[in-house]
């Protein structure tokens, strides 16, 4: 590096701490951190100008140009400097303008951002003054010291990049909320279990755990891995596990479940990542995601309706074939399921009388004054619940609950002595908790019904902060106001039980899968507006006013609208799924939205985000889409009759339109099985011969994708 190059870099940092410390110095009311802030980057900014000026004064051709062009160096510590006023100023400034004041009070600095920022300013600090005292031995000691740990950050952040890169998905964090909820000593039986140690000890075994709903599958696998992973520690042995969710089908195939395996083997071990960095590199910059055989060979070098499952399940039966692979799976008496693992090891999941009697006593401190104030009580609590859960851990739970606004022995007694046993008793129980939410005040009430509708009716799983963004939408609003978002802490309390936070993730779900298939049962009757009042909120959400500008021209400043709008993601995806039930209720809204052009783009491209992000993901959307493109996509042919009618000339005009793909309406339709606009689109004049978009014609993607019908 040149000294002119030196010079440069120290002026661009220059410039930009000046405005940074501009800007930290007009902010109102700032807190100490930012105060700190300030004062240390605007006395680097004055030494940084005096290093300037010797650097334009001095001699190129000495020692000490040699060591303070080092300075300089990619990744060193102007650069990291550099770096992190970038960070001040992304958080403090909107397209280069000071944030307005109520948008500045809503954000905080995270403490360890603000220890990374005073850290990197103090060790610059500390090299500009060596070089300002013209020991360049010294200075180049320090730099040298300084860049080896930032070599290993960078090397590390790489490390984590690829791993998000390969899979996004966090099955450590669920596996870390399960076992939270785990009462101490519960699930020893199975661990000591003469099947689980020949499992363990036999190379390449296999067992199977099936188990009726509710019995405590998923946490006894929790156990077994948390054993597993402490057992294994600081060892050559890789774990690795899924968790699959009926929210998450679509995410769930087989690429997506190995990969997820090979993130976990990799994880925490770089010296074994080189097998996911030459994927990396195969596919990153062709925006290309590896296939199921690719991962499968990675994992090798590490050591259902779609067919999913039996292709899973071929893919492991491969990696044991080839290596030590150890592997266990819990599942419902499901047929063929069961079928696939007749030949192996076996041991079946129930809850044992001893689990639920821990885990009733570790409840106790939750329990009325009544029962925590005798002894006997707590006894005859444990032996009744004990006596009626026939197996089923998740009765335990929910018969423990029904305690809960029970305040005299004798309700106490009475309530024990009602608990259903058999077939019927988890329907029953059930029922008791719907009764318990009906008898609360009016408004908690609707509340808990409208969370319970909203996981129910999600077509993913919900974070705590999108389902509260969502019950603070209001109709005919054009933004929304913070005053009105809930608590997730009163979400949770209104719903005796059926619903749970998930820490870790920050994902709110309902108890357990048997608890959806009881609320669908009910829905029709218990809620029948709760699917107008999902789309509603959806449609109302995606016409606010910030989203009316369009899409987002940078990566950057999408993933900046979707953090600060946290209910964008979910309602661009999934407002046409509730509306197609009801599409005659929420013409209006729907008319609203999809007559904006910006709206409509705004939507389109957040839809169009794909799960991974390579460099560029923001600009891999359709533009120029209209209603037409959009209803087709959904299959909406009543909304979208009643926008074409407004005379058959600009009709045969509009479903020829293409988007930017060279995709009509007619092709999207066909694309994605829509028979209904199909023959809605052909009788306005669309042509099945058109050509455009990846397979040609309309005829040739129906073909494609299956879709006979049309």
């Amino acid at each position: 590096m040149d000294p002119l190059s030196a010079t440069a870099s120290v002026i661009a940092v220059l410039q930009l701490s000046g405005k940074v410390v501009g800007y930290l110095t007009d902010v109102k009311d700032a807190s100490k951190e930012r105060a700190k802030c300030a004062v240390e980057a605007s006395n680097l900014h004055s030494l940084l100008l005096n290093l300037r000026f010797r650097l334009e004064e001095g001699n190129a051709d000495t020692s000490w140009y040699t060591a303070v062009r080092a300075l300089a160096v990619k990744n060193g510590p102007l650069d990291q400097f550099k770096q992190a006023l970038e960070l001040l100023q992304n958080k403090m400034t909107d397209g280069g303008r000071l944030k307005k004041a109520g948008e500045a009070l809503l954000w905080k600095f995270k403490k360890e951002e603000v220890v990374s920022i005073l850290d990197r300013i103090e060790r610059l600090k500390l090299m500009v003054e060596i070089a300002l005292q013209m020991d360049h031995f010294k200075l180049s000691r320090a730099i040298k010291d300084d860049i080896t740990p930032v070599r290993a950050h960078v090397d590390n952040t790489e490390h984590r990049s690829h791993l998000e890169w390969i899979s996004p998905t966090d099955y450590p964090a669920q596996q870390s909320d399960i076992v939270k909820r785990r009462q101490e000593g519960t699930g020893q039986w199975f661990l000591d279990a003469p099947e689980v140690a020949k499992w363990r000890s036999e190379a390449k075994g296999t067992i199977f755990c099936p188990g009726i709903p509710g019995a405590g599958k998923t946490m006894i696998a929790a156990i077994a891995i948390d054993s597993l992973l402490k057992s294994v520690r600081d060892s050559s042995v890789g774990v690795a596990y899924i968790y699959c969710n009926y929210k998450d089908q679509k995410e769930q195939d087989v690429t997506s479940i190995l990969a997820a395996i090979l993130k976990q083997l990799v994880q925490g071990r770089p010296s074994l990542a080189e097998p996911l960095t030459r994927l990396h590199k195969q596919h990153a910059n062709k925006g290309t995601r590896p296939l199921a055989d690719e991962i499968s060979t990675a994992l090798q070098s590490c050591r259902n309706d779609d067919g999913t499952r039996r292709w899973l399940l071929a893919r492991i039966r491969d990696l044991q074939s080839k290596a030590d692979v150890r592997f266990l799976a819990t599942s419902r008496f499901i047929p063929d399921i069961v079928d696939e693992f007749k030949d192996l090891r076996r041991l079946e999941v129930r809850a044992s009388d001893e689990d639920v009697r821990r885990f009733v006593a570790g409840q106790v401190h939750r329990l009325p004054n009544c029962i925590q104030r005798n002894h006997d009580l707590q006894r005859l609590v444990q032996d009744k619940i004990a006596e009626s859960i026939d197996g089923m851990f998740l009765l335990a739970r929910l018969h423990t609950d029904s305690l809960l606004d029970k305040r005299t022995p004798k309700e106490i007694k009475a309530t024990l002595a009602r608990l259903s046993k058999g077939s019927v008793a988890l329907d029953d129980a059930y029922k008791d908790a719907i009764h318990r939410i009906e008898g609360q005040l009016a408004g908690d009430y609707e509340r808990a019904k409208n969370v319970l509708s909203w996981i129910s009716y999600a077509q993913r799983p919900l974070t705590t902060a999108e389902i509260c963004c969502a019950l603070a939408v209001e109709n005919e609003e054009e933004e929304l106001d913070p005053e009105n978002v809930p608590d997730v802490e009163d979400l949770v309390s209104v719903c005796a039980g059926l619903v749970v936070v998930d820490e870790e993730s920050g994902v709110i779900r309902l108890v357990h899968y048997t608890t959806q298939e009881y609320l669908e049962r009910i829905r029709g009757t218990w809620n029948p507006e709760a699917q107008l009042d999902i789309a509603s909120t959806c449609l109302t959400y995606l016409s606010f006013n910030d989203f009316k500008n369009g899409s987002c021209p940078t990566d950057a400043e999408l993933e900046k609208r979707i953090q600060q709008s946290v209910f964008l993601d979910y309602a661009a995806r999934y407002w046409g799924t509730h509306t197609s039930p009801i599409e005659d209720d929420v013409y209006a809204l729907a008319s609203s939205f999809l007559l904006h052009e910006g709206s409509i783009s705004c939507a389109t491209q957040v839809m169009s985000m794909s799960t991974y992000k390579d460099d560029g993901y923001s600009e891999y959307f359709p533009r120029n889409q209209i209603f037409i493109h959009v209803t087709a996509r959904f299959g909406l042919a009543s909304i979208l009759t009643g926008l074409l009618e407004s005379s058959e000339e600009e009709a045969a005009i509009t479903v020829k339109s293409k988007d930017s793909y060279g995709e009509d309406g007619l092709y999207i339709a066909a694309e994605n099985g829509h028979e209904a606009v199909v023959k809605l689109l052909l009788d306005k004049g669309a042509d099945p011969n058109a050509q455009g978009g990846y397979y040609g014609n309309a005829l040739q993607v129906a073909s494609s994708g299956g879709h006979e019908a049309v």
